[in-house]
C-alpha cells in the first residue's frame, strides 16, 4: 500500500493546485483522477468555452469589418473547425497539467477514489483496485450540471454545457434555460454563430447575481443583438422528438405559451459530485444542498479529511477553488509541523466573478442593493464607455463601470462592470479591496492613457462628484 502525506481526490483547478502547493511545501503528494487531468474547468468548462467564445467574437468582428474601414466578403463559420480548435486548446492544457505533476514529483493515480476511513482511499481504475493512504486527504471532486426533472439531457436535443461544447449540429432555434454565467455565455456564442436564441429566466432579471444596473444593460444589449429574453418565466415541460423540442413556457403574466426549438441548453445550476466516494461511511457531514461542510480552511468534521472547490460552499468558480487549494495545503503543512506557513482564510467578498458573454460582465463585492440591505450609507459612481477614448477607438463604446463605496469610511464595497474586456479590468478593484483601499488611494492613483482602465478611475471620481470626462 502506497503511503503519502497528502492525497488529493480530483484534479480540477482546486485539486491540482492543492497538490502542487503541498508538494512545494515538501509533502509527499498523490492525486487521484477518474477522467482527465485538469478536471471540468480545463477540459469541459472555463477554458474550452472561452476558446469557443473567442471564435464567435472574431466572427462577429469580421461581419462588422466595414465599421473599421475594412472589407471582408463571404464570411462563414465552420462549426466543426471552431469546436476542433476549442478541443485542441483543452488538450494542450491537459498535457500541461501532466507536466506540472511530473515537475513537482506528484504521483498520479488514474481511477475512481472511495474514502475508507483511517486515512485510506481505495482507487479503482483500468489496472484494477489498489488502496493508498495518507495523513491527510483533500476532497476536490467538483460538480456537474443539474438536470431538469421532466427532461433530462440526452445530448441530442437537450444539452448541458458539456454537450453544447461539442455539438453534432448547429442549432437553428435554441432555447437556453437559465441566464447565469453558463447559460448566458452559450446564448451569446450560439447567437453570434447564427442561431435564433431564446433565454428563459425564472427570476425577474437576467444574470440575477449581478448588480441590477448590469442586468438591465445586458438585457437591452442582447435583445438588440436579436435574442429573445423572457424573465420571470419558467419552462413547465419539454416534449422531445427526433425533429426538435416543443416547450411549454409560463410567462410572467401567468399565461402558458408553446414554442418549437431545434435544441435546448439547460443551465439551471450544479450538483456536487459527492455520491459514491465514501462520505457516509466516514460520517462526513453535508449541508442542506449536499455540499460538504468545511471550516474557512477546508477542514471537514472528520480530522484529516478536507474539502475544497465546487463540492463545498460557493461561489462555484475555478479561481475560488484554486485559492482554497492553496489555503488548505498550507493548513495541512502547518498541522504537520511547518512553522513557516501562515494560511489565511479567504474573504468571499473579494472573489471576482466574470461572465464572457458579449458584452462581458465582471464584478466583485456587494451590489448597490446588497450594500444598502447591509445597512451601509453608500456613495455610487458610474462612468460610461462612451466617455472613454480607447473604447471609442476600439469600436466598443457600449458599457459602464459602477463603483459602490461606504459613504462614512470610503471603503470600496463593490465594483460592477459591463463592456469590452471588463473581465481583465476587474482585477484592479480586486487588488484594491484585498489591500483595503479607500477612495483616496484610488483617486490618487495614476492610470495610463489611453486605456480602458481610465474608466475605473473616473467611476471612483464620479462617486464623489469629481468625474472629469463625463
Amino acid at each position: 500500500m502506497s503511503e503519502y502525506d497528502v492525497i488529493v481526490l480530483g484534479s480540477g483547478p482546486g485539486g491540482y493546485v492543492a497538490a502542487i502547493r503541498a508538494a512545494q511545501l515538501g509533502l509527499k503528494t498523490a492525486i487521484v483522477e477518474r477522467e482527465l487531468l485538469g478536471g471540468i474547468c480545463l477540459n469541459w468548462g472555463c477554458i474550452p468555452t472561452k476558446a469557443l467564445l473567442r471564435s464567435a467574437e472574431v466572427f462577429h468582428q469580421m461581419k462588422h469589418a466595414k465599421d473599421y474601414g475594412l472589407s471582408a466578403d463571404n464570411i462563414i463559420a465552420d462549426l466543426d473547425a471552431v469546436v476542433k480548435r476549442s478541443r485542441g486548446v483543452s488538450k494542450q492544457l491537459n498535457q500541461g497539467i501532466g507536466h506540472l505533476m511530473k515537475k513537482n514529483k506528484i504521483t498520479v493515480h488514474m481511477g475512481s477514489g472511495v474514502l475508507k476511513g483511517g486515512g485510506k482511499l481505495e482507487v479503482t481504475g483500468d489496472k484494477g483496485t489498489e488502496t493508498i493512504s495518507a495523513k491527510h486527504i483533500i476532497i476536490a471532486t467538483g460538480a456537474r450540471a443539474r438536470d431538469l426533472p421532466f427532461a433530462k439531457a440526452d445530448g441530442k436535443r437537450v444539452w448541458t454545457y458539456r454537450h453544447a461544447m461539442v455539438p453534432t449540429e448547429m442549432p437553428s432555434k435554441l432555447l437556453v434555460i437559465g441566464s447565469g454565467a453558463i447559460g448566458i455565455e452559450f446564448a451569446s456564442f450560439y447567437n453570434d454563430m447564427g442561431a435564433e436564441v431564446t433565454v428563459v429566466e425564472m427570476l425577474d432579471r437576467v444574470v440575477p447575481v449581478e448588480d441590477a444596473d448590469v442586468s438591465a444593460f445586458l438585457e437591452k444589449a442582447i435583445t438588440k443583438q436579436g435574442m429573445k429574453v423572457m424573465t420571470g418565466a419558467g419552462v413547465e415541460s419539454l416534449a422531445v422528438s427526433d425533429g426538435g423540442v416543443k416547450a411549454k413556457i409560463k410567462q410572467k403574466d401567468g399565461k402558458v405559451v408553446e414554442a418549437d426549438f431545434s435544441h435546448v441548453i439547460v443551465a439551471v445550476g450544479i450538483v456536487p459530485n459527492v455520491e459514491n466516494i465514501g462520505l457516509e461511511d466516514c460520517k462526513i457531514e453535508p449541508d442542506k444542498r449536499f455540499h460538504i461542510k468545511v471550516d474557512p480552511y477546508g477542514r471537514t468534521n472528520v480530522p484529516g479529511v478536507w474539502a475544497i472547490g465546487d463540492c463545498v460552499e460557493g461561489p462555484w468558480l475555478a479561481h475560488k477553488a484554486s485559492h482554497e487549494g492553496v489555503t488548505t495545503a498550507e493548513s495541512i503543512a502547518k498541522e504537520l509541523g511547518n512553522k513557516d506557513v501562515h494560511p489565511h482564510a479567504m474573504d468571499r467578498n473579494n472573489i471576482p466573478g466574470c461572465t464572457y458573454c458579449h458584452p462581458q460582465i465582471a464584478s466583485v463585492g456587494m451590489t448597490e442593493a446588497k450594500a444598502k440591505e447591509a445597512g451601509y450609507t453608500v456613495k455610487v459612481g458610474n462612468f460610461p464607455f462612451i466617455g472613454n477614448g480607447k473604447a471609442i477607438a476600439l469600436g466598443e463604446p457600449e458599457g459602464f463601470i459602477k463603483t459602490v463605496f461606504d459613504a462614512k469610511t470610503g471603503e470600496l464595497l463593490g465594483a460592477h462592470m459591463i463592456g469590452a474586456e471588463v473581465t481583465e479590468l476587474i482585477q484592479g478593484y480586486v487588488v484594491g479591496k484585498t489591500l483595503e483601499t479607500t477612495e483616496v488611494e484610488l483617486m490618487n492613483t495614476v492610470f495610463a492613457h489611453p486605456t480602458l482602465s481610465e474608466m475605473m478611475h473616473e467611476s471612483v471620481l464620479s462617486a464623489y462628484g469629481r468625474a472629469i470626462h463625463f
